[in-house]
């Protein structure tokens, strides 16, 4: 990879959790790099990838008789947005403020989604 440009630390996750959550099924290793965007990182390097993924719990192996291992998201784009949430709002100090402070910077179209799962999880 001499003389090209790399991803931040981080983007590359990103992009191969974006190219399996936009899957209809498992990948291989192979089509997750085919799939991912320039810069082209090696295919070890996305197997390295998908390992930490794994070990995070972001991924799991699928191990087929018939084709290479391949790999899928354990859950979907929706679940790990909240759950990266929760652990944010966990490693607060103060939770009020760090509520306080998400809920005042979010657009009134997302304050109203906001609003309308606080009175559905109040009646349930």
């Amino acid at each position: 990879m001499a003389g090209q440009r790399q991803r931040p630390r981080g983007q590359l996750e990103q992009a191969v959790l974006d190219t399996l959550w936009s899957a209809d099924g498992a990948m291989t290793a192979r089509q997750v790099l085919d799939a991912v965007p320039e810069p082209r990182p090696a295919l070890t390097t996305v197997l390295t990838v998908l390992d930490r993924l794994g070990r995070k719990g972001a991924v799991e192996r699928e191990q087929r008789s018939d084709a290479p291992l391949a790999f899928r998201a354990t859950n979907s784009r929706d679940e790990q947005t909240a759950s990266m949430m929760s652990t944010a709002l966990a490693a607060a100090s103060d939770r009020e403020a760090a509520l306080l402070q998400f809920t005042g910077s979010l657009a009134s179209d997302d304050l109203d989604v906001l609003r309308r799962a606080l009175d559905a999880r109040a009646r349930s």
